[in-house]
């Protein structure tokens, strides 16, 4: 069995969240959804679970941060294209998120950073690894 990535996240409103993430393109698994939580596909191997707070408190004993003050973690999603992170950036906007950041070329890597509708930090890149210089 390939190894498979469950990101979990602690959403406010699950309808907003999952409108936003739809919006990037992720489809909906209808298996792992109900009205605590949904589970988004981002490929074949890697999956957003986004729960209502009350529900994800059932998983851990911390405190849930705050996403809009606090950084609980960035997230960093590759794709094919420099014209792919400014579509994803175009669609995590319409989609009601922020551009939280200045977009950084690098020559080699071109990147471009979100805020969810519930805050969490996204970082959108492509990268040549082909280019990587050598004395980085």
């Amino acid at each position: 069995m390939k190894t498979k990535i469950f990101l979990n996240l602690a959403v406010k409103d699950l309808n907003r969240a999952v409108s936003f993430y739809n919006g990037l393109g992720f489809s909906t698994n209808p298996k792992f959804t109900n009205e605590k939580g949904a589970c988004l596909v981002i490929d074949e191997n890697i999956f957003v679970m986004i729960l209502v707070e009350e529900f994800y408190q059932t998983f851990t004993k911390k405190q849930i941060c705050d996403s809009t003050t606090t950084s609980e973690a960035i997230i960093a999603i590759s794709v094919d294209t420099r014209e792919q992170v400014d579509e994803m950036m175009e669609k995590a906007i319409k989609s009601g998120g922020t551009d939280y950041n200045q977009t950084n070329d690098y020559g080699w890597m071109y990147q471009r950073t979100f805020l969810d509708v519930d805050g969490h930090h996204w970082e959108v890149f492509f990268m040549d690894e082909s280019q990587i210089p050598e004395n980085m």
